[in-house]
C-alpha cells in the first residue's frame, strides 16, 4: 500500500530527491502530498497505508503536516519523519 509523503517537494532540494530515491530503491510506494492539501480532517490522506513527514521545513502549511501526523497516530498507521 502506498504511503503519503507530506511536505513541499522541491526538485532543487537534494534531501527531497534522496528520500524519494531511497524509498523507491527500497521498493516502497510513496506519493508526495503538498502540505497545504491536508486540512484538519486529513481527508486527502484517506487510502494511504502510512505517512512520512518529509524533510525540508519550513513547510508551506505546518498545520497540514501536524494534521497528517495526527491522522497517522489516531488510525494506527505507520509514521516516520525526519
Amino acid at each position: 500500500m502506498q504511503s503519503a509523503m507530506v511536505g513541499d517537494y522541491r526538485p532543487s532540494n537534494q534531501t527531497h530527491r534522496a528520500v524519494t530515491d531511497g524509498l523507491t530503491r527500497a521498493g516502497a510506494e510513496s506519493e508526495w502530498v503538498p502540505s497545504p492539501e491536508v486540512d484538519s480532517r486529513a481527508q486527502r490522506l484517506a487510502g494511504y497505508g502510512g505517512v512520512v513527514a518529509a524533510p525540508g521545513s519550513p513547510y508551506a502549511s505546518m498545520e497540514g503536516v501536524l494534521a497528517a501526523i495526527r491522522h497517522a497516530r489516531e488510525r494506527g498507521l505507520p509514521f516516520t519523519g525526519t
